[in-house]
């Protein structure tokens, strides 16, 4: 079906250009070349051609496992990135840092398809959406096997208490991990406390021989396969798992989790921003978010998609969490320097283990 959809998108481009023929390109863009940097499988890639069909820029496309990956290889300067899409917190760093110029939304005509509520998110991070244009959305929780668990969970307490050592995978990501274990412990998420982050280094560290693997993309796959009985998810991975197991529930905890957004910005190295701007307000169009949804089916903020889905969609807290789940939840931001180097320090103190 999603093989479908994205061969009659491409079949009404051809159609809409049979003035310069199928496949070529508008004089406007000719020349042009974007390179964008983003997380793995977080894209149509049928959709890069499509953009290059219409407009004729050049996508030089890379992508990134982590927020922490994608930060260093951009920051180490061996390739000039134009676009970036990460996380909430990344973009506050990048922006305190300097590293981003605005976007220009004066000439993008689909920007409007976002939602209020969703430009409101962003303001966690992008007090004046200037910098950042929402692109996927959702929650972190847990993604669990009915069969392999006693009863229904509802706390990240079956991380911690035992029952269910050598069958857990953790995310191998630093801040989703104290995430978990300060929301556990009562605390936000953004503390700044010594000590706080310290007792969640500890709980984490007596933790680790209980945990199976520390993974980021195969998370899912593990309790899918039947590998493992609970496993630390981004909730599009959890729509995607129970799509191919019936027997998996995903579950936000009671003591609340993170809501996260990752965005599209545009680095300061980006000389053609009204290019940059074309490929964003490309990314908003009804039918190219679509596309992009039903390839990852992660939280969407285009309201043009949302008005499309079916009710069974629309009622799925995986794909659009309910307001009684985020109000216990918190945006992760970017925290200070020290904070940010302490935090570093006890992973890999926890990792070394």
């Amino acid at each position: 079906m999603k093989k479908r959809i994205v061969s009659i998108i491409c079949a009404v481009a051809c159609l809409s250009s049979l003035v310069t023929g199928c496949g070529s390109s508008p004089a406007s863009g000719s020349g042009d070349t974007l390179t964008v940097f983003n997380y793995s499988e977080y894209l149509e890639p049928e959709m890069l051609e499509l953009f290059t069909q219409e407009t004729g820029i050049q996508i030089k496309y890379e992508e990134a496992t982590t927020p922490e990956e994608l930060y260093t290889k951009y920051k180490s300067g061996g390739i000039s990135y134009d676009l970036l899409c990460t996380s909430d917190y990344m973009v506050k760093r990048l922006i305190d840092e300097g590293e981003l110029q605005s976007v220009n939304y004066g000439i993008m005509s689909n920007s409007s398809n976002i939602g209020q509520k969703y430009w409101t998110m962003a303001k966690s991070f992008d007090p004046n959406n200037e910098y950042a244009l929402p692109y996927f959305w959702g929650t972190v929780g847990l993604l669990y096997d009915k069969t392999k668990v006693n009863g229904e969970i509802d706390s990240w307490d079956v991380l911690f208490n035992g029952d269910y050592s050598g069958n857990i995978i953790m995310q191998d990501s630093m801040r989703d991990s104290f995430m978990i274990t300060l929301k556990y412990l009562g605390y936000s998420i953004n503390t700044t406390d010594e000590n706080e982050l310290k007792e969640a280094a500890d709980l984490l560290m007596k933790q680790k021989p209980d945990v199976q693997a520390y993974l980021v993309d195969e998370a899912r796959d593990e309790v899918v396969a039947g590998n493992a009985a609970i496993s630390v998810v981004y909730s599009g991975e959890a729509f995607l798992g129970n799509l191919y197991n019936p027997d998996l529930t995903y579950v936000v905890p009671k003591e609340g989790s993170e809501v996260w957004m990752d965005s599209w910005v545009v680095t300061k190295n980006c000389k053609n921003t009204d290019a940059a701007a074309r490929f964003l307000d490309f990314l908003c169009r009804k039918d190219v978010a679509t596309a992009n949804f039903e390839y990852i089916y992660y939280s969407t903020p285009n309201e043009a998609v949302i008005k499309s889905m079916d009710a069974e969609l629309k009622s799925n807290p995986a794909v659009l969490p309910p307001d009684s789940i985020l109000e216990n939840c918190e945006v992760c931001t970017q925290t200070d320097a020290a904070t940010t180097e302490l935090i570093g320090d006890l992973w890999k103190e926890i990792k070394a283990q």
